[in-house]
């Protein structure tokens, strides 16, 4: 029961992470499931696809594919409505963390 909790609340900070990388660079499934688990989220492709493709409809993310090595890689970056976006979620998470840091 509360690793369910745990994901629904996780989930918008995995949501603000991918915002934060794809606003610096392209980023890509693989990569970005690594990067996630280096922060200590456990998260599988089949939940992170489904989130980028969510991210994309809602218009935070730009989706391009390229050929890597003979294979086709989807690259996703923040829209301009994306980084707006992230922009606020700083604001929010940064006035939640004085709220809660001790």
């Amino acid at each position: 029961m509360d690793d369910k909790i745990l994901r629904k609340l996780f989930l918008g900070f995995i949501q603000i992470h991918i915002l934060h990388h794809a606003s610096e660079h392209p980023v890509y499934g693989a990569w970005m499931t690594e990067e996630l688990r280096e922060h200590g989220y456990e998260i599988s492709a089949g939940t992170l696809y489904p989130i980028l493709h969510s991210m994309e409809a809602d218009g935070l993310l730009l989706k391009e594919d390229r050929k890597v090595e003979g294979h086709i890689r989807k690259y996703y970056t923040a829209t301009a409505r994306g980084e707006e976006v992230l922009k606020e979620a700083r604001s929010k998470a940064y006035e939640l963390f004085r709220e809660i840091k001790d």
